[in-house]
């Protein structure tokens, strides 16, 4: 006979089935998803090599293309968050020794600069203020100092709401032998981008925000310059669940088993792409452009100001600055709680300084604007 264990009861829940309270989500991410999206997710799961998962398999790939506008054959969908395809782009792509030029503008250069420094980078970075961006001449004065293997620029400040400018950057590294590594995580699917126009041969996203699905299965993409250096690494890509030559090899004709994929958070992916292709990429880019600036509209009319130029602001996130004697925090709990609207706080140098306020894929509408508006001068009074 077996001996009897005492089952320990402390940490047994008795709880009602899971209902989540509907909430209006207006930070930085993430954002609601489309209905359809979320339909998607609710589906029977299928076999991560099963042919039919395979096919879905394909179509994200060629509609990731899509919004990135790109031919990289080696363009996936890294199964984790935002911050593995992040880290996926610096595994991948950094040997030890390298010299990683990093433009930090904001608390997600600084996040590059860390992630570099871990895989054996010789780091060197250039700053500018928060909400601030570099022009093309002080990014070649800088590449003619440090002579980067990579030079890694935040598209989107996810921290800040400012936009880098891309124009002339792809020419400038590919005279100085560099390749160029972009953060798109605010900005893919609701800002324009032009990849391979660029000359960009890293980047890497999220499902999030301007793709409107929920988090967990990240675009990155890597030209074929990249894949060069891949296959010449004289050691081996230090994270096993990110090595792209081993991930090529599922997502690529060979269907070799490498992970098991996060099989509904593809559906729903696969289902946020189309509905960006059945909209329209120009269309869609006009809509957030449209609804963002009837936001800055709306925000003066009742006397709040943001943070960034206009020139150089996101269509996807916007920083308003928090009135002087106004506690930021007290507002952001009010507007939640007693309107189920969230928004974000700023961060780094900016904590306390801002808000942060997304019209991001689904949530890119004007009548979200009148009710986030509404909510706000009604708090702020």
């Amino acid at each position: 006979m077996s001996p009897t264990i005492s089952i320990n009861d402390s940490q047994r829940l008795q709880l009602k089935p899971l209902e989540i309270p509907s909430k209006l989500l207006l930070g930085p991410g993430p954002s609601n998803a489309h209905p359809t999206v979320l339909q998607a997710m609710n589906t029977t799961p299928l076999g991560h090599l099963d042919p039919d998962f395979l096919g879905l398999m394909n179509e994200i790939q060629s509609l990731l293309r899509y919004v990135w506008q790109t031919e990289n054959p080696h363009t996936i969908a890294v199964s984790g968050t935002g911050s593995a395809a992040m880290e996926a782009t610096i595994a991948n792509a950094v040997e030890p020794g390298d010299v990683v030029l990093i433009g930090v503008t904001g608390y997600f250069g600084n996040r590059l600069v860390d992630m570099a420094g871990r895989y054996g980078a010789d780091v060197r970075t250039i700053t500018k203020p928060w909400g601030q961006v570099f022009s093309l001449e002080e990014l070649r004065t800088a590449m003619e100092t440090h002579r980067p293997t990579i030079l890694a620029l935040v598209h989107a400040e996810t921290s800040t709401g400012a936009r880098q400018p891309l124009d002339g950057v792809g020419e400038l590294c590919r005279e100085f032998g560099t390749l160029l590594l972009i953060d798109t995580v605010t900005s893919l699917g609701g800002v324009p981008i032009f990849l391979d126009e660029w000359g960009v041969d890293l980047a890497y996203s999220c499902s999030q925000k301007g793709l409107g699905c929920p988090p967990g299965a990240s675009p990155f993409t890597m030209s074929p310059r990249a894949w060069e250096k891949l296959q010449r690494r004289s050691t081996k890509v230090a994270n096993w669940y990110l090595d792209m030559t081993l991930l090529s090899k599922y997502w690529g004709s060979e269907r070799v088993y490498h992970h098991t994929a996060p099989i509904n958070l593809y559906y729903a992916l696969r289902e946020a792409l189309r509905l960006v292709a059945e909209e329209g990429l120009a269309n869609c880019w006009q809509r957030h452009q449209k609804n963002v600036e009837y936001l800055w509209d709306r925000l003066e009319e009742i006397g709040l100001s943001c943070h960034v130029e206009r020139e150089y602001r996101l269509p996807t996130l916007t920083t308003v600055c928090i009135p002087e004697g106004v506690d930021g925090k007290t507002i952001a709990r009010q507007l939640l709680t007693e309107h189920g609207i969230e928004v974000g706080g700023g961060l780094g140098e900016l904590a306390g300084k801002v808000w942060r306020v997304g019209l991001m894929g689904f949530n890119s509408r004007k009548e979200n604007v009148d009710r986030l508006i509404e909510a706000l001068a009604k708090v702020l009074r």
